[in-house]
């Protein structure tokens, strides 16, 4: 571990100097540590200190927030916003105010409503960033001090105690030993006992013992501060949904500036070829048409509609034990195909437990168990310690030893050793450790020897933990027990769950820090597979990590899993797997796991993460277990379902409303809808149609995508057939004007022809959201939500009396809105027939 530089360097050196030589200080000797760092046994002065910390900055990683503001502001640009930004500058330059005002309340509902969500999503995240040690025990000035973590610097000495969190990079200087839990950073399930001159890192904990230690990486220079700039490259810029968003309104923007130019130039022709004549008035006629048409094309709900979606669907995953923290997640959760599972408690119990124990002096297993509960610290929270008292059945017989000395597990040894005295007063010794260590202890040679060693090979070939249990008179001849194996077994609904995950379209790859060996076993009990590979052998050191080779990636796309894998390893993976196209889910749990998190479409932190994954992640589960992931992913692709239902139906009214508005300009010279219209259009379709953040859907049972070509294609498709459908009643509704029979029987003028066309276009289109929210018929199962029939129900039943009473729209006869409906309910089964044959043709592509 370099010393790193001052704030003005690069701070990532990777050696310090000394004496014009190099040291690297995770793997000198002590003595070169102090001697690179300027320090000794008895720390630094406060004043040396305050030097160093305006020197090399603080202990922490600093990250640059962006202001609310321009998070705000962020609403406003892309071409969406553009078209209802350019259509309400239009309103105001030909003074129509109340289109101008509507047009911009709905602007800053969808801006309002996109900031809101990110707002409370962001705050609930910030809770959760208190990743590093708040504080430190420091040697200066001869004495100790407790301080903030952040104030910690290169080439102080702290002291570290059970359950203290390990302020910074470190090497152990003093003391019998400690046991740091580094899950978190190296995906290691066990606390790895530490010695002197052995590293500890920062963010890791103390479980067992007591040491002082000399930092010697502060800040970004540390293990963690790497896996942070990790995090801070991670991550794949705009969503698989916000580029959709963006495609489809650059579809619509390209479709109204062609009908736009159609519609000015044949204006143009007409007022100056056909009859010369140009007056200011005619020019405002022409923006004023133009702004129909622009209002036209924009779906201003379409934001709001897909917030709104996504928002109720978090609150749907929210019931799951999924909370979301960015709504955009959800459709990348429902096009993942391949899900990346950590296994210590998302696979497995992160519980250890005993496995068969294998007998040798001992006459019975509990014998075994028994003598390695007296050699462990009872109320100790060290898991071998809990799983040897766990296995225990007879948990009295304990009570007829009384314990005189303890010595816990000394790395150096490898064991840990205890003296009891029986019931009967007789002094006994106990130990247990690593079966190497015992074996010598006990002087075990022959048969024997070879037996033991047969023993410890074949469980670590099955992924088991082995540790030998010995006994003794008189602390001198120590008889050989046996071995207990130990394992974290797959939780009760993991196989079951990986079956399920495959029937949905995805693949489960297993990540995990543990050897290869332990992968394997877990691997073939939950089904997951048994092509396990060592993650250090498929990405060598000269392999770059973000231009990885074909061979790599091939083999990273073939794998089951990956054992003892790194920060850097899991970021690979990821990007090995997405440079194939596909949508990838990463669950972690640790600090080390943050960068894939962050790197994935979809990072999940599983329960009981660390703050830094769950600030990295997208998906925040709050229950154990795999089976909690995959139910997020079944919920996720039935909101992705509604919200294309939605998409597919707004872009084809879109496409109709635009059409028709040209064409009868063009065709009859006069506007079909007027701007209050079509502004009461995108109110009365959208607003009613967000309940269909609630409507029932059939569960995909592969992955969903957004598939812009098939989306734009149908939508274009239906799109023609409603335009057929609208000119057509408008056809009808000129030739009426024409037909002295129809106007004697019902007169009608130009402005109940908008009416008429105005009904039309709402209650069709909402008739059109039953037909495409359907794959088969639109009265097959399942059947519309009830809030979302209510809705339009609801909505029609206020539109009916809107175009009857003559509210804000000019009145037509009770019987011409009765013929409107029949004539929109035999086009419902046209369009019907039409998406069925659509779909049949696009499966077939």
């Amino acid at each position: 571990m370099p010393i790193p530089g001052p704030k003005s360097e690069s701070g990532n050196a990777s050696k310090a100097n000394l004496k014009g030589s190099q040291v690297d200080l995770q793997k000198a000797d002590l003595p070169s540590v102090y001697q690179a760092l300027n320090t000794s046994p008895q720390g630094l002065s406060q004043a040396e200190a305050e030097t160093r910390l305006q020197r090399y900055g603080p202990n922490s990683i600093q990250e640059k927030e962006q202001s609310a503001l321009l998070k705000f502001l962020r609403f406003f640009w892309g071409p969406i916003p553009w078209m209802i930004e350019a259509a309400a500058l239009l309103s105001a330059l030909i003074g129509h105010w109340p289109d101008f005002a509507i047009i911009m309340a709905l602007l800053l509902y969808n801006a309002v409503a996109g900031f809101w969500q990110e707002h409370k999503a962001s705050n609930a995240l910030a809770a959760l960033k208190a990743s590093m040690a708040p504080q430190a025990e420091v040697l200066r000035d001869g004495s100790f001090h407790t301080i903030d973590a952040a104030d910690v610097v290169p080439g102080d000495i702290v002291r570290i105690k059970l359950g203290q969190v390990v302020p910074a990079d470190v090497r152990f200087v003093d003391g019998k030993s400690i046991s740091i839990d580094q899950a978190a950073l190296t995906g290691e399930s066990l606390p790895v006992s530490k010695k002197i001159g052995d590293i500890g890192y920062s963010s890791s904990i103390a479980k067992r013992g007591e040491m002082t230690a000399v930092t010697i990486g502060t800040g970004r220079n540390t293990f963690f501060g790497r896996t942070a700039k990790l995090v801070a490259g991670a991550g794949q810029g705009a969503s698989h949904s916000q580029k959709a968003v963006t495609h489809i309104g650059d579809f619509l923007i390209v479709l109204c500036l062609v009908l736009a130019l159609l519609l000015v130039g044949t204006q143009l022709y007409r007022d100056i070829v056909v009859a010369p004549s140009w007056y200011w008035s005619d020019i405002i006629n022409i923006l004023r048409t133009v702004l129909v048409l622009l209002i036209a094309s924009i779906p201003v709900a379409m934001p709001s509609v897909i917030t709104v979606t996504n928002a109720l669907g978090a609150l749907a995953l929210s019931r799951k034990k999924a909370i979301v923290s960015r709504l955009e997640s959800i459709e990348e959760l429902a096009g993942v195909d391949i899900l990346c599972s950590d296994k210590t408690g998302t696979l497995t119990k992160n519980q250890l437990s005993l496995h068969d124990p294998k007998l040798f002096v001992a006459k019975s297993p509990e014998q075994l168990i028994l003598a390695a509960a007296l050699a462990s610290e009872k109320g100790s929270s060290d898991p071998i310690d809990q799983a040897i008292f766990a296995g225990l059945k007879d948990k009295e017989a304990l009570n007829n030893y009384q314990l005189k000395e303890f010595t816990p597990f000394d790395p150096v040894i490898k064991r840990a050793q205890a003296q009891v005295v029986d019931d009967s007063g007789k002094s006994l010794f106990y130990c247990k450790g690593a079966p190497q260590a015992v074996m010598q202890l006990c002087k075990l040679s022959g048969d024997n020897e070879k037996n033991a060693s047969d023993c410890v090979q074949e469980l670590a070939a099955r992924g088991l933990r082995s540790l030998g249990v010995a006994s003794s008179n008189d602390g001198k001849s120590w008889d050989f027990l046996g071995i207990l194996s130990l394992e974290d077994p797959p939780r009760d609904d993991s196989k079951q769950t990986i079956s399920r995950a495959r029937e949905h379209g995805l693949q489960v790859k297993m990540i995990t820090g543990d050897d290869v060996a332990i992968g394997k076993e877990i691997a073939a009990q939950v089904g997951i597979g048994q092509n396990i590979y060592a993650a250090a052998d498929v990405f060598t050191d000269s392999e770059n990590m973000d231009h990885l080779s074909k061979q790599v990636v091939d083999c990273v796309e073939r794998a089951d899993g990956f054992g003892r894998v790194f920060p850097e390893h899991k970021y690979a993976i990821v990007k090995a797997l997405q440079e194939r196209g596909h949508q990838v889910a990463m669950t972690g749990d640790g600090v080390n796991d943050a960068p894939a998190l962050k790197q994935a479409d979809c990072g999940i932190a599983v329960s009981g993460a660390t703050d830094a994954a769950r600030a990295a992640a997208a998906i925040i589960l709050t229950a154990p277990g795999l089976s909690t992931v995959v139910d997020a992913i079944d919920e996720a692709r039935k909101i992705f379902e509604r919200i294309i239902n939605y998409v597919l139906f707004r872009v084809s009214m879109t496409l109709d409303i635009m059409v028709v508005v040209v064409f009868a300009t063009i065709l009859f010279g006069f506007s079909p809808l007027t701007p209050v219209m079509i502004v009461l259009v995108a109110l009365l379709d959208d607003i009613p149609i967000m309940t269909i953040a609630y409507d029932n859907t059939l569960l995909p049972k592969e992955p969903v995508h957004w598939e812009m070509r098939d989306l734009l294609l149908g939508s274009t498709i239906i799109g023609i057939f409603s335009i057929a459908q609208t000119m057509g009643l408008l056809l009808i509704g000129m030739e009426w004007l024409q037909n002295s029979q129809w106007q004697s029987w019902i007169p009608l003028d130009k402005s109940q022809i908008q009416t008429i066309i105005f009904l039309q276009i709402i209650a069709g289109g909402h008739l059109l959201l039953f037909v495409v929210r359907s794959r088969s018929a639109f009265f097959a199962k399942p059947l519309p939500a009830m809030k979302l029939f209510i809705a339009i129900v609801g909505t029609q039943a206020l539109t009916v009396l809107m175009c009857g009473f003559g509210w804000l729209v000019p009145a037509i006869p009770w019987r011409i809105i009765g013929l409107v409906w029949l004539y929109m309910i035999l086009w419902m089964f046209i369009l019907d027939l039409v998406k069925k044959l659509l779909y049949r043709r696009l499966q077939d592509i």
